[in-house]
């Protein structure tokens, strides 16, 4: 009888063993794939951070103000991805809005944002001022990791930098658009880790801008020029809107323009005189919201006897399109197909 029990308790025994150790497997198993995606969670975000630290040097390292002040941007040492950031240069807000990084928290909803940005002017994002005139305090309230300019806002690089020394220059040059507003993308797709979305956007221009210059090709001259409260600027291609010549294929007409930031004073006889078969106006009356008679203006007799005139090749460019939201993805690529639209 003893030798039975003892028999009985050995096979028990034998079970309990059996089942430990089961759950001592089952356990491991869990904990190795709780471990394994950990370590792939970790993994991702060490890749994220893999880059960082990361220097980032600005669009232009120099600028000149129009009041003759001159100003250096100096690179910046990031430690991390920055996570609350302020924008003022609408064109990196378009690009950073295309890429869809999140953690913008400030922006220049004091100037007019651009229609397909508009959603920026919710309250969902704090107001920093105006273009030219920065809510200093307000923008250090929100203690951004970055804060992204652009030349109008030069005056106060040293006061947004007291506030944080992460102030990035990501403007475009003059003489230099394209590259500068191509570095501005690399830029953020860098920071954020965004390069496929950006690639694939860039990939988008290349064809785009195939159409455009064969179209460009079917015209002799051109001219850009800018309205504003009833006066013509032109612009030659080492201007601000020289992309349009260099990049896109039109003609000038001239180059005997003097270049700056809102063109060379250009008469209607002047105008006349060159007689450019396309001529591109860009509305800055409408883009600063003052009241535009851009048509009435545009339509006088010297203009009725140009070529552009008589073949209806007079291009109405969107104001704050043009003067005030180039830079970024979507208002570049909104530009070519705004020319494409009006002259096919």
């Amino acid at each position: 009888m003893n030798k039975f029990r003892m028999a009985v308790v050995l096979i028990f025994l034998s079970f309990v063993l059996v089942a430990c150790g089961s759950n001592e497997d089952s356990a491991t198993e869990q904990s190795g794939d709780s471990n394994a995606e950990s370590q792939g969670a970790n993994s991702e975000d060490q890749s994220k951070d893999s880059k960082y630290p990361m220097t980032v040097s600005p669009t232009v390292s120099n600028s000149e103000g129009r009041d003759g002040s001159s100003y250096t941007f100096e690179d910046v040492e990031f430690e991390s991805m920055p996570e609350n950031i302020v924008v003022f240069d609408y064109g990196m807000l378009d690009t950073l809005d295309a890429l869809g990084v999140e953690g913008i928290v400030g922006v220049a909803k004091g100037s007019t944002l651009p229609s397909h940005l508009e959603k920026y002017a919710s309250d969902e994002y704090t107001n920093i001022g105006t273009l030219k005139e920065p809510l200093l305090e307000d923008i250090a309230a929100l203690e951004p990791d970055v804060i992204f300019i652009s030349g109008r806002q030069s005056a106060f690089y040293d006061q947004l930098k007291e506030i944080t020394p992460n102030v990035v220059f990501v403007g475009t040059q003059q003489d230099d658009y394209w590259n500068t507003f191509q570095e501005s993308v690399n830029i953020a797709a860098t920071m954020f880790d965004k390069e496929q979305e950006a690639d694939e956007y860039l990939a988008e221009f290349d064809s785009a801008l195939e159409e455009v210059n064969e179209l460009a090709g079917n015209y002799e001259t051109s001219l850009v020029t800018m309205y504003n409260e009833g006066n013509l600027s032109g612009f030659a291609s080492n201007s601000r809107f020289g992309y349009l010549y260099d990049v896109y294929g039109f003609n000038p007409v001239t180059e005997d323009i003097e270049s700056s930031s809102h063109g060379s004073n250009f008469g209607f006889e002047a105008l006349l005189e060159f007689d450019p078969e396309v001529l591109f106006v860009i509305d800055r009356t409408a883009a600063i919201g003052g009241d535009s008679n851009i048509n009435k203006d545009m339509e006088n007799d010297i203009i009725k006897q140009t070529k552009a005139y008589k073949n209806d090749q007079i291009i109405y460019l969107d104001g704050p399109l043009w003067y005030l939201s180039g830079g970024g993805l979507q208002s570049e690529m909104d530009k070519i197909n705004e020319i494409l639209d009006e002259l096919k």
